[in-house]
């Protein structure tokens, strides 16, 4: 059987100590070596088919160069361009991604937690926290350095959210420039931030261009799905008939409603506008294409990992909260009022 290569060969192939070559091949210390030295460990180790020993410097060091992230529901296409933004911005570092999948359950999120925990994940990225949840560290154990995506809670925690208020904003903005004046909101869980500042926006937009708010002309999802935006919808249409425009809490709640509609024999926009929120991939194949918010969703995993990493250096730093601009992408589901 060959031989697994060592630190020790790559160093000698290097023409370095080991000592050497060890920092060279480790990200967190690479800059402790010159650029030239720290190219021919690693391709020295390349070579040689080197991989350090992660579980051995685990041991050593207390950390395993793995990260954490958790999401509500793998079914949401909003969701992958953001994880790949995430290994791609941890991979830079030498750190991996362990994802988890919630499907929304609060007692899941916790039993992963509590698991990735166990295996010294060096920091946690949630796409799943609400407003009133606690610090990470209350579940128990040892302090976790984590941010949140997408989402804000009232703990001190840095987190990546795309502009709600401007998107909401745009949309209101949208449709009244269009010459709607009876505007709808299905808006998202509220105990939810992403839900509770869309819903807020909606409402300041509202009141920015003179437009009443009928409470008939609100209904709140139970989630952010298409099921549940058309439950949300169906109580909707029941509670009021007049509405020639609706804003949703998100893409999917969007879709939802569509159902609800086309049961209704309404038609998309020649009677009702429908506006989204996210820009998920695919909304141009949707009919109509739907009109939505674009947030930056590879750009909001990037900016998460640069944020955990930051964070995992310095744990007692201050919290950032970085909001990045979106816009609005106007398609077929929105048109004049008849």
């Amino acid at each position: 059987m060959d031989k697994v290569p060592t630190i020790k060969d790559v160093a000698l192939l290097a023409k370095v100590h080991a000592a050497t070559a060890s920092r060279a091949l480790n990200p967190n210390t690479r800059d402790m070596v010159s650029a030239r030295t720290a190219n021919r460990v690693i391709e020295a180790a390349r070579t040689l088919g080197y991989a350090p020993n992660s579980a051995a410097r685990s041991l050593r060091t207390r950390t395993s160069s793995v990260a954490g992230v958790i999401i509500p529901d793998l079914r949401n296409p909003m969701f992958p361009p953001i994880v790949r933004g995430i290994e791609d911005g941890l991979r830079e570092a030498g750190y991996m991604a362990l994802l988890g999948n919630t499907d929304g359950d609060s007692e899941r999120e916790r039993e992963l937690l509590a698991a990735m925990r166990g295996r010294q994940t060096d920091g946690f990225i949630l796409a799943t926290s609400r407003r009133e949840d606690p610090l990470p560290a209350e579940y128990g154990g040892r302090p976790v350095p984590t941010v949140l995506i997408n989402r804000r809670s009232d703990a001190d925690l840095p987190s990546v959210t795309p502009d709600n208020v401007m998107g909401v904003h745009a949309t209101v903005a949208l449709l009244a420039g269009l010459g709607h004046e009876r505007i709808a909101h299905l808006a998202g869980p509220q105990e939810l931030s992403t839900g509770w500042e869309r819903y807020r926006a909606f409402l300041d937009a509202m009141a920015a261009h003179n437009l009443t708010v009928a409470p008939s002309r609100v209904a709140f999802s139970a989630g952010f799905t298409e099921e549940a935006g058309y439950r949300a919808a169906v109580a909707l249409l029941d509670a009021d008939t007049t509405s020639t425009a609706i804003v949703a809490g998100n893409d999917l709640i969007a879709l939802g409603a569509y159902l609800a509609l086309h049961q209704r024999g309404l038609r998309c926009p020649e009677d009702v506008s429908v506006v989204g929120f996210n820009d998920m991939p695919f909304l141009d194949r949707q009919r109509p294409a739907l009109t939505s918010v674009r947030i930056p969703q590879y750009e909001i995993g990037t900016e998460a990992a640069r944020l955990l990493l930051e964070r995992i250096d310095n744990p007692t730093a201050p919290a950032k909260r970085v909001v990045l601009p979106v816009d609005v992408i106007q398609r077929d589901s929105t048109a004049r009022p008849r």
